[in-house]
């Protein structure tokens, strides 16, 4: 079976109050919308100069990646698990049963009305890791944790789909791969698959 990434949903991150996370497991302690950060916080943030309608994926999120690309990512046998009412907004889970670590999943994040504005205002404090990443076409993305996972070959993204909204894509590698490419790099390239099929229907 074809692997490429091989990935698992590392801890499911909002935007709002988080709890200290099990590895693997979602952390999200609620989600009362994001209220406006100081200015001074949020120096830096990227602007979404096209804003994306989401809306037709937030009720159907497995339709965010093909079965081709699921495939390409994770194997022909991987399976999707779709959750509507997820405490952080509307989620799919793909991942291969006989594989413990192999998973992505695609959130669309209910409790932060304030974009990636909301992670730049947490960034060294509720999220100490923090990375941004290259903009896809113009859409900016940021790698964020409550902890720095890498090592363990996982790794979550926020893309700016709008300057109110973000998806946040989270993979991790299987352990035979652990160490062998950067699983933010890997993120990074479901990213940019994700937002590919979003354009295709705005």
């Amino acid at each position: 079976m074809r692997r490429t990434l091989v990935l698992i949903s590392a801890s499911l991150l909002t935007l709002a109050a988080c709890t200290t996370p099990n590895k693997g497991t979602p952390a999200p302690a609620g989600t009362t919308q994001s209220q406006a950060p100081p200015a001074s916080s949020t120096d830096g943030v990227p602007k979404v100069t096209n804003p994306i309608d989401t809306a037709r994926f937030k009720q159907a999120p497995c339709d965010t990646l093909t079965r081709a690309q699921i495939a390409e990512l994770l194997g022909s046998e991987a399976t999707s698990t779709p959750d509507l009412n997820a405490q952080s907004g509307p989620t799919c889970r793909w991942n291969v049963p006989e594989v413990s670590q192999a998973s992505v999943s695609v959130t669309y994040i209910k409790a932060n009305t304030a974009g990636l504005t909301a992670i730049y205002a947490k960034r060294n404090t509720t999220f100490p890791f923090f990375q941004p990443m290259e903009s896809i076409n113009g859409y900016p993305t940021v790698a964020y944790g409550l902890v720095d996972e890498r090592s363990d070959g996982r790794c979550a993204i926020a893309l700016g789909t709008s300057d109110q909204e973000v998806i946040d894509v989270a993979i991790a590698q299987s352990e035979k791969n652990i160490g062998k490419s950067d699983p933010c790099a890997a993120a990074h390239n479901v990213v940019s698959k994700v937002l590919d099929n979003l354009r295709k229907v705005n």
